[in-house]
């Protein structure tokens, strides 16, 4: 009871801070806010009702993908079911809004008693997948008491988590309360073992299954071709602040001849654009690259949505997000590739990162000296940077496969018809 009483009256703060953002211009903020109005009349007219609805949950971008190889292979396999996706943050559904995968996209509605209870009782969801880490409590306690059946997918867990801390019952309860849960590891698996649970097994990671496929995908990014057509390309995706500062000090410090340097920022409001051409102040953006491209040696990317497609030009890719507390982002994109993926140092959360670094695939830069010596030594020993390209595909492709163990469950519980 205490525990549920704390959770509300952070769900009400967590709500009051994002409408005070909301009002002071922060733009994620107030498309947060703005997102949500009249959720209700809005998901009433899509008359979600009126078929068999598969409702699929994601946090934000990366989630997405991870869970979108299930999200196709259920269109595939079950096509007369509705397809609802949701997203709890702006990142995620102000790229995917027009996603033509799913029949209606919206965001999540703040997870209250009410919201839930009226949320479930329009959409009716024959089954709901949760990706990764959503654990909402009143959305999760609607569904068990409608008995709706309900997965979690690609789920990691560590030790650290309140799941597993003295106070954590009421969240122990609420892994209880999953139909299924798909794990990415061994390790995951044996931390909910310890609390009891029956209802896991070790499918593997989605991502997987998702990088695969874009090598299939074929796109091109014809401007990303001229620019690099007679350069070699160190792609920096998904970047932070102190991953630009690190990568200009390394720039600066000689002159590069065949190689060019591609920065996709994790953020592209303004602000952060303008700060990166005072680290590059000879940068072109790609919004205006078509002009350009003959003179640029760096490139920033100022919109959403290539990094993917990016990565297969690169020669070299840096992964942002390991300088700082948050962590790396995803490596297994330009890993599929066939290249050497430089990380920094804070990646243990990350047991695909951990395990491709143990296998020599990526490679580990903390400052400005290694990340200058690890980069020499790959554009100069063209041996050594295909050796270490190989194990970053090998990996990729050897772990392949958690999407069909998913569907193979889902058509053994026969929560869905073909009919």
């Amino acid at each position: 009871m205490i525990a549920s009483i704390i959770y509300n009256l952070f769900i009400r703060l967590y709500r009051l801070s994002v409408g005070i953002a909301a009002t002071t211009g922060n733009q994620k903020a107030k498309k947060w806010v703005e997102g949500r109005h009249h959720w209700a009349s809005q998901l009433r007219e899509q008359h979600l009702e009126r078929g068999a609805v598969v409702w699929v949950h994601a946090a934000s971008l990366g989630e997405f993908e991870q869970g979108r190889p299930v999200l196709e292979a259920i269109r595939a396999e079950y096509p007369g079911h509705k397809i609802l996706l949701t997203f709890f943050s702006p990142s995620g559904y102000e790229v995917r809004r027009n996603y033509p995968g799913a029949d209606y996209i919206c965001y999540l509605p703040l997870d209250t008693r009410a919201n839930a209870r009226q949320f479930v009782e329009i959409v009716r969801p024959k089954l709901v997948i949760f990706i990764k880490y959503e654990f909402w409590l009143h959305f999760l306690t609607e569904l068990h008491t409608r008995k709706i059946p309900v997965l979690l997918i690609s789920g990691i867990f560590r030790k650290d988590q309140v799941f597993f801390k003295r106070y954590g019952g009421m969240f122990r309860r609420l892994l209880a309360g999953f139909t299924h849960l798909f794990l990415q590891n061994q390790a995951s698996l044996e931390l909910l073992q310890q609390l009891g649970l029956k209802n896991i097994s070790v499918s593997g990671d989605t991502r997987f299954d998702r990088v695969a496929a874009l090598l299939r995908d074929g796109n091109t990014l014809p401007l990303i071709e001229k620019f690099g057509a007679t350069s070699r390309l160190l792609v920096a995706g998904s970047t932070w602040p102190e991953d630009e500062q690190l990568l200009a000090g390394w720039w600066h410090r000689q002159q590069h001849p065949g190689l060019k340097l591609v920065i996709a920022p994790h953020e592209i409001h303004e602000t952060h654009i303008q700060a990166i051409l005072q680290h590059f102040p000879n940068a072109v953006r790609y919004s205006t690259l078509k002009e350009n491209w003959q003179e640029a040696s760096v490139l920033i990317i100022d919109n959403i949505g290539m990094l993917t497609t990016l990565y297969k030009y690169a020669t070299i890719a840096y992964v942002g997000g390991g300088l700082g507390k948050g962590g790396i982002h995803n490596i297994l994109e330009p890993a599929v590739y066939g290249m050497p993926v430089i990380i920094g140092p804070v990646y243990e959360k990350y047991f695909e990162a951990v395990e491709l670094v143990a296998a020599g695939g990526a490679l580990v830069v903390k400052d400005q000296e290694q990340l200058g010596h690890t980069l020499q030594h790959l554009l100069t020993d063209e041996a050594a940077c295909k050796k270490t390209a190989a194990i970053s595909k090998s990996y990729v492709m050897a772990n392949q496969g958690a999407t069909p163990k998913i569907m193979d469950y889902i058509q053994e519980k026969r929560f869905l018809s073909n009919v």
